[in-house]
């Protein structure tokens, strides 16, 4: 298949996107402990907040931004800041092995289901085999670390963080002209899922 129609903005977006993977694999390697981790995260959304104030508000214009926001961001919040924050959020609200599972579909399951769609505007859903390679993907990442954790259970758990993982990544809905990019809503949608599974069956914390 070829990629042909992805410029290479698009192409450098996909690949700061994956780069995010190294956070949540360095817990899972034991680089980092989950404490670090959790305040790494909100150092780096200080860091992007203050980016995005000079962005919108003071009118900061570096030319990296050119490259890495998409014209429905310009008077917005950027999809990195949004990408950022959710990140960190799940990290704040969730046990590592549900809130890692998330930021990894975030981190590796949206770029490659991006690279294998087209550009979608605001308001554009993708097309289903997208959106089943979207979910393979999200399995992938989810299944080894939720299955050791609670067998046939964990991997119910994979599967319906990686259905709603999917589903907020199937459309960006626009509410009163605000863009709801599923960099907001991967990790939150997938964490929610898989945490609803275990508690529902009751898996202990570990």
């Amino acid at each position: 298949m070829s990629l042909s129609f992805l410029s290479k903005s698009e192409v450098k977006r996909r690949l700061v996107h994956v780069s995010g993977a190294a956070v949540p694999l360095g817990y899972l390697l034991d680089v980092i402990s989950w404490r670090r981790l959790t305040l790494m995260m909100l150092l780096f959304s200080a860091v992007v907040t203050v980016l995005e104030f000079l962005r919108l508000r003071v009118g900061l214009d570096w030319a990296i931004y050119d490259e890495l926001t998409r014209s429905y961001e310009q008077t917005n919040l950027a999809g990195y800041a949004l990408y950022m924050y959710s990140m960190t959020a799940v990290a704040l609200v969730f046990e590592p092995y549900v809130a890692v599972p998330g930021m990894l579909m975030l981190a590796v399951g949206d770029p490659v289901s991006g690279l294998l769609g087209r550009t979608r505007e605001a308001g554009e859903s993708k097309r289903l085999r997208t959106l089943a390679a979207m979910f393979l993907v999200c399995l992938a990442v989810s299944a080894p670390i939720l299955y050791p954790l609670a067998g046939s259970v964990g991997l119910l758990a994979a599967v319906a963080g990686s259905a709603g993982a999917t589903a907020a990544d199937g459309m960006k809905p626009v509410v009163r002209g605000y863009v709801i990019d599923d960099n907001a809503s991967i990790p939150p949608a997938a964490c929610l899922a898989i945490a609803a599974v275990l508690w529902v069956v009751d898996v202990p914390a570990v």
